[in-house]
């Protein structure tokens, strides 16, 4: 009997190990999945860019204002300095950003995106603000 229970007991680890395994797998494979996000230009910034319509980008990692704008400079470096400045990476002061109906501009850069912008279902939008009278 205590045979049996002994092989049991080794059985029994050995499904706890490759359940663990498997989790740690589903989980590294989950991390590394890239998010394809949407992006927006105004007409200006297609023109410098030399594309038409929308911009897909590929993320790995959180997707957040940084992250995407990062993604779009480093695919499009003729960008750079349009949408945030050189040196502090700020947003340009005529520059908005939009996704799902709400106005982003104000938030952190380093703030997760809404979800369906994650997703790709929704667009990352770039906006040139309008001033003056």
């Amino acid at each position: 009997m205590s045979e049996l229970a002994s092989e049991l007991s080794a059985q029994s680890e050995l499904a706890s190990e490759s359940s663990a395994q498997s989790e740690l797998a589903s989980e590294s494979s989950a991390q590394s999945e890239l998010a394809n996000i949407r992006v927006k230009l105004p007409a200006h910034l297609r023109k410098l860019a030399r594309v038409d319509g929308e911009v897909e980008l590929d993320l790995e990692g959180p997707v957040t204002q940084r992250a995407v704008l990062d993604a779009l400079e480093g695919r499009y470096p003729m960008l750079r300095g349009t949408i945030r400045d050189h040196g502090t990476h700020k947003r340009r002061a005529f520059v908005r950003f939009f996704a799902c109906e709400q106005d982003l501009s104000h938030e952190s850069p380093d703030a997760p995106l809404p979800e369906p912008v994650a997703r790709g279902t929704e667009p990352f939008l770039v906006v040139g603000a309008m001033a003056g009278g």
